[in-house]
């Protein structure tokens, strides 16, 4: 398992397309993709998920990969939301 803590900087937060960005980004790993923010924790392959634990502009969250190409998906999970998932 490996998981790295990020900030969520687009401007609001993940509604509906980043959110289809973030679990588009998700599925095409093997691995078990989850993130905790405050209490919650969320399937990052599950769009009603993601946008279910509301995430805004400013929140950080810690994304959690668990399985066999865990570290690919952790870097190309950090990647999106650094870029911003499409915003």
């Amino acid at each position: 398992m490996v998981s790295k803590k990020v900030t969520v900087n687009n401007p609001t937060g993940l509604h509906l397309r980043p959110a289809g960005i973030f679990c588009n980004v998700a599925v095409k790993f093997d691995c078990k993709i989850s993130f905790q923010h405050d209490t919650t924790t969320a399937n990052a392959k599950s769009v009603l998920s993601v946008l279910g634990a509301c995430i805004k502009k400013g929140d950080e969250i810690e994304l959690i990969c668990e399985g066999p190409d865990e570290e690919e998906a952790l870097a190309a999970m950090v990647q999106a939301v650094e870029d911003g998932l499409g915003e």
